[in-house]
């Protein structure tokens, strides 16, 4: 089965940082977007395998939408 999962992914100074907010602690990192998300791809693949059908089932139905937003200050 395919799940649709969300890759949120931060870059700082320090490197690429990439997680799944479906998948509590599924976090990885990179030296590159492309690193990341592979890396990810593959956390994603192993933290599926360790879960039971019932949490599959609810993951099925979750649904998480990541946007901008732009907010002013002072």
């Amino acid at each position: 089965m395919t799940y649709k999962l969300t890759a949120i992914i931060e870059q700082d100074k320090d490197g690429v940082f990439a997680y799944c907010p479906e998948l509590k602690g599924c976090h990885t990192q990179g030296d590159t977007v492309e690193e990341a998300l592979s890396n990810l791809r593959e956390a994603a693949e192993l933290y599926l395998e360790t879960m039971k059908p019932s949490e599959l089932r609810r993951l099925s139905g979750k649904t998480i939408l990541a946007t901008s937003l732009e907010v002013a200050s002072g």
